[in-house]
């Protein structure tokens, strides 16, 4: 198949590029290298610089070649930031989202992968399915439940088939491919760049949290299983016109364990500064992933925390400074 990535040059986004190529299948990457470097972009993938808020860019861009499918991963992940600058994140996730689907109509692309997140439902005690309540506590989690929306009437309308991909927190890395956020606030990568001596302490946010050690509890999904995800789904739509998966490891682990991990991988001390909550965190989401497991057949294979540490560890030894030289 001929694809086309908005977002390619992304931790997600790159990685399910290289897989894509290695499977065969022919691979544009369209990034504004806001937040993607340009270093992650795989060899063999046909590259364009450019922002999805340049409707002719985009425009000549999905008119150039015939795409069987996009696979839509651009987007601020942010969710903090987003209870801060809600405009920005409205702009970037939905309306840029909103344009691609647009554009891709009046191309003749008919198939669409979304990269949506678990933050769009509410918090809950249980694991997550695709039929738990929808509450976004977070404008983030917001963004991307309205595009998900969206898709739904491009599909009832104009027939763009889309699989929306609901995951948790992904992690972990692939050889020679990991985690580079500048500047970076993810929990696993932000404890290792302490390992590293490039910051100094790592901070939890809330302590009082309905939790067994009062902070935040998250599935945490290896990019290795994410990848699958995304290449299963892109199948899938052969057959159908519309999917919505959760995809996570089922395994719900607290910032407080994470922090204990990695001191046990990198064997440093890592230290912690407690801060009362902040706004936007939901005390738990984990995910039932057994939807996409029965009907697509995937399965999470990297689910032990101290294994998705180390892969992530091995990363950041050898990329202190990400995809930098």
């Amino acid at each position: 198949m001929n694809i086309f990535i908005s977002g390619g040059a992304g931790y997600i986004g790159s990685a399910t590029a290289e897989a894509l190529i290695a499977a065969g299948h022919s691979v544009t990457v369209f990034d504004s290298l806001v937040t993607g470097h340009r270093a992650a972009v795989p060899q063999g993938a046909t590259f364009i610089h450019a922002s999805l808020e340049d409707s002719h860019a985009l425009a000549e861009a999905l008119t150039s070649n015939s795409f069987d499918a996009i696979m839509h991963f651009a987007a601020f992940i942010e969710a903090g930031e987003s209870m801060k600058d809600p405009g920005k994140f409205f702009r970037n996730n939905f309306s840029n989202s909103l344009q691609l689907m647009e554009t891709a109509v009046r191309a003749g692309v008919k198939k669409l992968v979304f990269s949506s997140t678990a933050a769009v439902y509410q918090s809950s005690e249980t694991p997550l399915t695709e039929d738990s309540p929808i509450g976004p506590t977070n404008v983030y989690g917001h963004t991307k439940l309205m595009t998900e929306q969206a898709l739904e009437w491009y599909r009832s309308i104009h027939g763009l088939r889309f699989a929306a991909l609901r995951y948790f927190n992904a992690c972990g890395a692939l050889p020679g491919r990991g985690e580079a956020h500048q500047p970076e606030s993810h929990l696993i990568p932000r404890v290792l760049q302490i390992a590293l001596g490039q910051a100094q302490s790592a901070t939890i946010f809330g302590t009082d949290y309905p939790t067994p050690d009062g902070t935040c509890i998250r599935d945490y999904i290896h990019i290795a299983d994410l990848v699958s995800a995304h290449v299963l789904a892109l199948d899938g739509l052969a057959s159908r016109d519309k999917m919505i998966y959760n995809v996570g490891s089922g395994n719900g682990f607290s910032v407080r364990e994470v922090i204990e991990t990695a001191r046990k991988v990198t064997g440093h001390a890592i230290p912690s500064v407690e801060t009362p909550r902040r706004p936007g965190d939901s005390a738990r989401l984990v995910a039932s992933p057994q939807r996409i497991i029965n009907e697509l057949g995937w399965k999470p294979t990297r689910t032990n925390l101290q294994d998705i540490l180390s892969s992530a560890w091995e990363w950041h030894k050898s990329h202190p400074n990400g995809y930098a030289k």
